[in-house]
């Protein structure tokens, strides 16, 4: 059965686990993303509604993911007629919160974590449920696996059990279940229980056919012929997304080189290749930026282009997107923001044309629009293709983007 899931190459695991940039990106950036909204409860500035909250950003970058986390943002919605999750209007409630995440955060052992849930459990905040265990996923992915309803119906076929969402109880319970069979196949799944995960999402959409949902599997065989073919869409289409996003990081490699900069690509991808160039010949070998600590520049070397002067100071820093990205990218050049002593450094976001409504909207978020951090622009594919060799021969800095780039606001 693992065998199986693994071998397919349309698999959660192929698609989603093994060797994927956005995914290894995601981590650091969610846990960047939780310190943000730690700040905002403490400092009482997290506001009465999801919407506009730095949690929204956190949650939603969990969103982006593949299949698995698709929906993760709903059961964090404020549902005014319900009042849940009650953690936006109450705020003995979101100060509860708050001191979770970063008790999570800061937390070394699994003794400690566990602890923490009991805790939050024991507060009984409405409506706060184990969907929050999809963040400490991000956080501790060793030790708490994700969830959602296609992953405990996967574990109730594989496992002839009747854990019920909407319980920490019982999601500990499948959490000890799930350890104790990803322990008994390491080899063949990973101590990462994303693995683990992805197969009982597998089993629990019927994509995996195992003799406990082979029922299941032949009543609905209409809706699965669907879903198999919606998802052989997708990877069809993040094969050509990546290939344009290769693109984009040429161009802007070539630019920056051609205005005189150093240029960094992101580490994970030096290998990759646009007009039968490797995108690393364009790229420093080692990002040292002085007086930055190595955990920073460990985050900051996962940005897709970087544009430095001859002093090793970052003039320029790009993300480029793709259909499922922007929340991530805004996060990273967030992060990096925060870690300039000056405030000299441009950011911009390179997106697909077909999203620039998408990307107006999410600028214009409160939390980011009034941010002191950075302003970020954004460039879109189609500009930066047609007129990236005028610019090359034209230009002389960084300047030379603002006539392409747009803000919002």
């Amino acid at each position: 059965m693992i065998q199986e899931y693994r071998g397919d190459m349309e698999s959660v695991y192929q698609t989603w686990f093994i060797d994927n940039d956005q995914r290894l990106k995601a981590f650091r950036t969610i846990r960047n993303g939780v310190i943000e909204v730690i700040k905002d409860i403490e400092n009482n500035t997290f506001g009465n509604d999801f919407k506009g909250s730095t949690l929204e950003i956190v949650v939603t970058a969990i969103a982006e993911q593949k299949q698995v986390f698709e929906g993760a943002a709903h059961a964090f919605y404020w549902k005014p007629k319900l009042r849940i999750p009650d953690i936006y209007e109450n705020e003995r409630n979101k100060k509860a919160f708050g001191r979770f995440l970063k008790s999570c955060l800061q937390a070394t052992t699994e003794k400690q974590l566990i602890e923490e849930i009991v805790k939050l459990d024991q507060s009984q905040i409405k409506g706060l449920g184990p969907a929050v265990a999809n963040i400490l996923y991000f956080l501790h992915p060793t030790v708490f696996p994700p969830f959602n309803t296609a992953i405990v119906k996967g574990f109730n076929l594989l496992f002839d059990q009747k854990i019920k969402l909407g319980s920490w109880q019982e999601y500990l319970k499948m959490r000890e279940i799930i350890l104790d069979f990803n322990d008994k196949y390491r080899n063949l799944l990973s101590k990462d229980l994303g693995a683990v995960g992805g197969l009982l999402f597998e089993i629990g959409t019927g994509r995996l056919v195992i003799s406990e949902n082979y029922e299941i599997t032949l009543e609905n065989m209409e809706k699965q012929t669907k879903a198999k073919m919606k998802r052989h869409s997708e990877v069809i289409n993040d094969a050509i997304e990546e290939n344009d996003h290769s693109e984009m990081q040429y161009h802007l490699a070539r630019l920056g080189k051609a205005l005189g900069y150093d240029v960094w690509i992101a580490q994970n991808d030096h290998k990759r290749e646009w007009n039968n160039q490797k995108l690393g010949e364009f790229s420093l070998k080692r990002l040292n930026l002085p007086n930055i600590s190595q955990s920073i520049k460990e985050t900051i070397a996962l940005i897709d282009v970087i544009w430095l002067d001859k002093k090793e100071r970052i003039v320029g820093a790009f993300e480029v997107e793709k259909s499922t990205s922007i929340y991530s990218g805004i996060l990273r050049l967030y992060d990096l923001a925060l870690t300039m002593s000056e405030n000299q450094t441009k950011f911009y976001l390179v997106a697909p044309d077909k999203r620039e409504k998408e990307i107006k909207a999410q600028l214009l978020r409160p939390s980011i629009r009034h941010s002191n951090a950075c302003q970020i622009s954004y460039i879109l594919f189609s500009e930066l293709r047609c007129d990236c060799d005028a610019m090359c021969k034209f230009g002389t800095d960084i300047g030379v983007l603002d006539k392409i780039s747009r803000n919002v606001g």
